[in-house]
């Protein structure tokens, strides 16, 4: 999915986080606003130094900084949250020059970023090139399992009628199916798909921010929609699992300025990570983006629920 930085524009919807964008990236060509005027308070004398977080200007990235932000206070870190400030053009910037100590990020996408010529898909090869290519301030601590990611999705009835559970599964029945996403989709990953799976479609419609619609109607069989976004839950979708990674992996990850860290803030920061999967996030993002409940509070609840909060 290249999520932060390829060159087409997500739009965020008044509904939902992300809409389906074959190959978008949510960090990239964002409006820049201004910086969130609420500063976290001091809390306790951990004796780590003061951290800045920030975050983009979508609502998942405010999520994942308000968790990351309250998972350090809880340990007596001093935090200043600096949130919806822009792109990642913006943002790389400010974290490698130290204006902001931590960005919620997502690896793949990262990796685009830094490396234009990279081909690496699995979430091992790009952890690696990230090591090879970030600059010697910067660092990517442990990814979640959680990712924001392109994906092929179905209903929950067609999964189960037909068994499919990964996009390798839609090989035996794709050229009965018609698939749909954005304009671009087909062009961008018609290939990409026959080559790594050997997979063809009977036809492909270009559906746009509609697709998780169309899947629930019928009007397609399997859509690209983001791994993340609310009507997931809200149309009982199913998205595959992609095991050859057509996408490529893009695992949420902190990107820290070294310099700005130590051990508190890394352990805690990992162990954000290790509690934080897809279906978790899915279901934070839906309270979000359509329930409408506060970040910050989504944030606390999910750390309490998970043992990470003072």
């Amino acid at each position: 999915m290249k999520r932060l930085f390829s060159t087409v524009v997500v739009a965020l919807t008044a509904a939902l986080t992300l809409s389906a964008c074959g190959g978008g990236d949510p960090l990239t060509n964002t409006s820049p606003t201004p910086a969130d005027s609420g500063a976290a308070s001091a809390s306790g004398g951990g004796g780590s130094k003061k951290v800045v977080v920030g975050s983009a200007n979508f609502p998942e990235n405010v999520l994942l900084a308000e968790i990351y932000a309250q998972a350090l206070e809880a340990k007596g870190v001093q935090v200043e949250k600096k949130l919806n400030i822009g792109s990642r053009e913006v943002l790389y910037e400010q974290v490698k020059g130290g204006g902001l100590t931590i960005l919620p990020e997502y690896i793949g996408s990262l990796l685009a970023f830094v490396d234009k010529s990279t081909t690496a898909k699995s979430k091992e090869d790009i952890l690696a090139g990230l090591k090879e290519k970030l600059p010697a301030e910067l660092e990517v601590l442990e990814p979640a399992a959680a990712e924001d990611n392109n994906s092929l999705t179905v209903t929950k009835e067609l999964s189960q009628k037909v068994g499919l559970t990964t996009i390798e599964d839609l090989v035996k029945v794709a050229k009965g199916y018609t698939v749909g996403g954005p304009p671009e989709f087909q062009a961008r990953q018609e290939k990409n798909f026959k080559d790594t799976y050997g997979l063809e479609f009977k036809e492909w419609k270009k559906t746009g921010d509609a697709t998780a619609d169309a899947i629930k109607d019928g009007t397609i069989q399997v859509g690209n929609v983001f791994t993340t976004d609310p009507k997931v839950i809200i149309n009982g979708l199913i998205s595959l699992q992609d095991t050859k990674h057509a996408f490529g992996a893009d695992n949420v990850a902190p990107l820290v300025n070294k310099a700005g860290v130590d051990e508190t803030v890394t352990s805690t920061l990992n162990a954000v990570s290790a509690k934080l999967d897809t279906a978790g996030l899915l279901t934070l993002m839906k309270r979000v983006s359509i329930d409408k409940d506060d970040a910050a509070t989504v944030a606390k609840d999910w750390l309490t629920q998970n043992g990470l909060a003072s």
